[in-house]
């Protein structure tokens, strides 16, 4: 009927592939020494000593910026494949990269004017200030 001997192979490298991955870990925790110690314990900042409370939060403006990075990084990667091969795709391609080129600055002008750019807060006086000089040219 249904024999499953075909499928040994695939069995096999399944529980080799799973089985690397804890064998590597219980190999690295047996052969290294585990010395424990006052130094192990402090937080490593590139070799400085810390100083004050090490857990502090990061605002959350440094991880949308790096997003945004990383997004418009890797959109601008698929330009090159179309780069190289321009010359044989033709207008049609094209106007395709023209939409996408298009599509990029519409989600860079979204995150612009979301603030996804701005490294830091600007102070409330200088909020205020803006504010005030935006409703005297109304």
């Amino acid at each position: 009927m249904f024999s499953l001997h075909q499928y040994d192979s695939f069995w096999i490298f399944l529980l080799v592939s799973i089985s690397i991955p804890y064998l590597a870990s219980w190999i690295s925790g047996f052969v290294a020494p585990t010395r424990g110690g006052p130094e192990k314990l402090t937080s490593y900042e590139s070799g400085i000593e810390p100083k004050g409370n090490t857990w502090i939060r990061f605002q959350i403006r440094y991880y949308m910026f790096a997003l945004v990075f990383t997004v418009f990084d890797v959109e601008t990667v698929f330009l090159y494949p179309w780069a190289v091969s321009f010359r044989e795709l033709g207008l049609f391609a094209f106007i395709e990269v023209i939409i996408f080129i298009f599509i990029l600055v519409i989600g860079l002008i979204h995150a612009w004017r979301k603030g996804a750019s701005e490294w830091c807060q600007l102070p409330n006086i200088w909020l205020r200030a803006v504010e005030r000089e935006s409703n005297h040219t109304v």
